[in-house]
């Protein structure tokens, strides 16, 4: 374990929703308040790192150093301890933070590899171990929050966090977790269920850009009753996707996938640091292929 560098605290503004953002910006320039080029005015605040490729957002480690802390059970409430994966350096600012559940029986080990991948890439990270093993969805969706919330109040790398660009991930029921605490929490700026399980079909009121990974041959959670459904009840108005991994199982998310983390951090970029150079990675929709059994959007993004 690394020790977390005291920070001091960078002022943070509050963080209007995506679409009022993009209003003020297009006001400003159509009184012709902005001097600097167009392109340049348009681009998010919130971006960090170079700009994307491929290679950079297929590769194991993003252009950001990393450190991680282990946080004890016995330190937090609301769920049973983790790990955080940060950033090492904040001269480009602060950033957006991922708490990720497990799914039911798992710990936080069945996620760990998307820890250091999503944070080199510009995130600070969370991976929970849950109250208990057997947790449903719902309570997993309630720790992530906790998780989140622990992260922005009261952890060593609080200073680093935006705490208006916040999302949530998890595997199997801590997918089904993220859609609950997507639903319950409308100010989360992306969610992301990976194979998820819930008995809830229908999320018509989530306001948060999900993206919803299936699994072709997955009997668990069989994307007919479980990702399919999930995706179609979202609202047909909401930034959404769906990826259906092709021949691909129910534990497809939990050890190295490129294409997960491909398509994640490409909509955590996109949603959390409002990074339009990532949407060319998600719009229009990637082709069916060896990997990608299927994939529906909803774009052009708003």
């Amino acid at each position: 374990m690394q020790p977390v560098p005291a920070i001091t605290p960078e002022p943070v503004a509050p963080r209007p929703r995506r679409g009022l953002r993009w209003a003020l910006a297009l006001a400003v320039l159509g009184a012709g308040l902005g001097a600097a080029p167009a392109a340049h005015a348009a681009a998010s605040p919130y971006e960090r790192g170079p700009a994307p490729t491929v290679a950079s957002i297929e590769a194991s480690r993003g252009a950001f150093a990393i450190a991680q802390s282990t946080v004890a059970a016995s330190s937090v409430s609301g769920f049973r301890g983790g790990t955080i994966y940060y950033p090492t350096s904040t001269a480009e600012g602060t950033f957006g933070a991922v708490a990720i559940s497990p799914g039911y029986t798992a710990t936080q080990s069945s996620v760990a590899w998307l820890g250091p991948r999503l944070a080199s890439q510009g995130f600070v990270v969370i991976t929970i171990d849950t109250l208990s093993r057997y947790d449903q969805p719902a309570s997993r969706g309630t720790q992530l929050l906790a998780a989140l919330d622990y992260l922005t109040n009261t952890s060593g790398v609080r200073t680093r966090i935006d705490r208006n660009r916040l999302a949530v991930m998890g595997h199997s029921m801590g997918g089904g977790g993220s859609l609950s605490a997507a639903n319950s929490r409308p100010q989360l700026q992306a969610a992301i269920p990976l194979t998820g399980w819930h008995t809830v079909k229908n999320w018509s009121g989530v306001r948060v850009p999900t993206l919803v990974v299936g699994a072709e041959n997955d009997s668990v959670a069989p994307v007919s009753s479980h990702s399919k459904p999930f995706y179609t009840s979202l609202p047909s108005t909401l930034d959404k996707a769906y990826l259906e991994l092709n021949n691909a199982s129910h534990s497809a998310p939990t050890s190295t996938n490129v294409t997960v983390a491909k398509y994640s951090i490409s909509w955590l970029k996109r949603f959390v640091d409002d990074d339009t150079r990532y949407d060319q990675f998600l719009c229009p929709a990637p082709p069916a292929s060896t990997t990608i059994q299927e994939y529906r959007n909803t774009c052009p993004h708003s």
